[in-house]
């Protein structure tokens, strides 16, 4: 009976145990201090490390690349086809109103901008463009970039498109004048002297170039027109500084809200230059728009759209490198091309390669420059 009953409460083969009251209790307590989290239990340990943000496959890479070095080809390529000449002077000048392509390019991309948030926020997205304090910086920001559109315009009047990419190139030492006036970041003696590489290749192409018919200063090089492309290569670097620092501060904004706060301003600056050139609404805003017309306003327009999304996607060595292939891009286009008048010549093809290079070469030389300024610190810290 009594293995009967034990047999009941325990299966065969196992000998039935009990656990005594207290250690239940004490395991209770200890699971119960264990979950017990404060705002103290984590005090000094470090945040996990942000995941670093995904980075496109190499073929998206090159076909974003191929991209950035065709419209920045193509933006200068149109808007010097949609000249006139003049069958007096033989001139080439523009027959619509310059300011009415940047004009019309603010309105279609901040109509197009707005439409996105609402179509992709609603009404509470729309209404987040208009807060204050990101309105201020990037309305600032919009009036310069209208500057520089101005001056592009102005310097294309002047410029073919080849000589105004290659114009472009000066940016590189405006920069590092720049980032060594505010930065302090010192270039060295090599970097100096590719940069008076990458400016006296520059000088050479425009002297070589100086007799080409693109040009519509009768025979010398024109003046102020390089001095309107130097413009806007220092108006842009210095949009370029700002809207790196503000896009980040606000990077929780989607960038075709930034494009509407941007336009506003960009708008309201054209169009009152627009007023004082004497000739957009004199003869009418249309007067001298054809097709070419509108291919530099849509040239203008995904320039604007691409710049903002490419240029957050490449890095700063791809960059440089397809503004400078660009070059190349354009001269080609301009032989090829019925619609200009040039011809390929092999000195001003060796000069546009000559610029090019020595574009890269000064991209190039940065990481090694790096490298070699990190050797010489453990170098002296060993010492």
């Amino acid at each position: 009976a009594a293995y009967a009953s034990a047999a009941r409460g325990a299966p065969l083969g196992r000998p039935r145990t009990s656990r005594p009251p207290h250690d239940s209790r004490a395991a209770s307590a200890a699971s119960q201090e264990m979950q017990h989290y404060d705002a103290q239990t984590f005090q000094g340990v470090p945040p996990r490390p942000a995941a670093a943000p995904s980075r496109p496959s190499p073929a998206l890479q090159v076909a974003l690349f191929v991209f950035f070095v065709f419209t920045r080809a193509l933006h200068p390529t149109i808007i010097d086809a949609s000249k006139s000449v003049d069958p007096v002077t033989g001139k080439k000048s523009f027959a619509y109103g310059e300011m009415t392509v940047v004009l019309g390019e603010t309105v279609v991309t901040a109509v197009v901008a707005q439409a996105m948030a609402l179509a992709f926020g609603g009404v509470q997205e729309w209404r987040a463009i208009w807060n204050p304090k990101p309105m201020k910086v990037f309305s600032f920001i919009g009036f310069v970039y209208a500057l520089g559109d101005f001056l592009e315009m102005a310097s294309m009047g002047s410029l073919g498109g080849a000589a105004y990419q290659v114009l472009l190139q000066s940016k590189l030492l405006i920069t590092a004048l720049m980032m060594w006036a505010i930065k302090g970041t010192r270039q060295t003696s090599l970097q100096w002297n590719i940069l008076m590489l990458v400016m006296v290749s520059m000088c050479v192409y425009m002297i070589g170039g100086s007799q080409d018919s693109s040009s519509s200063s009768g025979g010398g090089v024109p003046l102020v027109g390089v001095l309107n492309v130097l413009l806007k290569v220092t108006v842009s670097c210095f949009c370029a500084v700002l809207s790196d620092k503000y896009m980040k501060e606000f990077q929780s904004e989607p960038i075709y809200m930034q494009l509407v706060q941007f336009k506003i301003s960009w708008f309201t600056t054209i169009l009152i230059l627009s007023f004082l050139d004497g000739k957009t609404w004199q003869r009418g805003f249309f007067a001298g728009w054809d097709i070419a017309t509108v291919g530099v306003l849509t040239s203008f327009t995904v320039k604007g759209w691409s710049t903002m999304y490419l240029l957050a996607v490449l890095d700063s060595v791809l960059k440089n490198i397809g503004e400078a292939t660009s070059v190349l891009v354009i001269y080609f286009m301009q032989v090829c091309l019925p619609i200009f008048e040039d011809t390929f010549e092999i000195p001003k093809f060796l000069s546009v390669m000559v610029v090019i290079l020595s574009v890269t070469a000064y991209v190039g030389s940065k990481p090694v420059v790096e490298k070699a300024r990190l050797y010489d610190k453990e170098r002296a810290g060993k010492t």
